[in-house]
């Protein structure tokens, strides 16, 4: 399939191109960019760093569930250029990606800090965390 360099400035370039495979990768390539991932480790904590360049801040979300680190991203573009006679270029953008790390069951948001900066953003994921073990809590039969 056939995909234009959304990520980009060269859309409406881009529809004029033919369709040989070389183009495809070049296309390809610019989508598999998005969220490019450093994982650095130390003896206490993994630091994520990912970019996001383009992304405002609200548009970002980091969600723990089930022991997945889960960050969400969206973005809207809108271009437009125009003449006062008709429309020579309209360009809408709309889309997300997702990554997920797995970083353990016994973490909970509040062990994970985030800081997002000029589209890096950057997590602190302790390796473990030690917890007490929860009381157990039992289910009232009634008979």
């Amino acid at each position: 399939m056939y995909m234009p360099a959304i990520f980009n400035d060269s859309l409406f370039d881009d529809f004029f191109t033919d369709y040989t495979p070389d183009a495809k990768k070049r296309n390809m390539a610019a989508v598999q960019g998005v969220m490019k991932t450093d994982i650095k480790e130390n003896d206490k904590e993994y630091e994520l760093t990912i970019e996001l360049p383009g992304y405002k801040k609200e548009n970002v979300n980091a969600e723990l569930k089930d022991g997945y680190l889960i960050i969400n991203a969206t973005n809207e573009k809108n271009e437009e250029e125009k003449d006062e006679k008709g429309y020579i270029r309209k360009e809408r953008y709309y889309g997300s990606c997702q990554r997920s790390f797995f970083v353990g069951k016994n973490l909970k948001e509040e062990d994970i800090k985030a800081k997002y900066d000029n589209g890096v953003l950057t997590l602190t994921v302790p390796k473990e965390v030690d917890r007490l073990p929860e009381e157990k809590k039992y289910i009232a039969i009634e008979g």
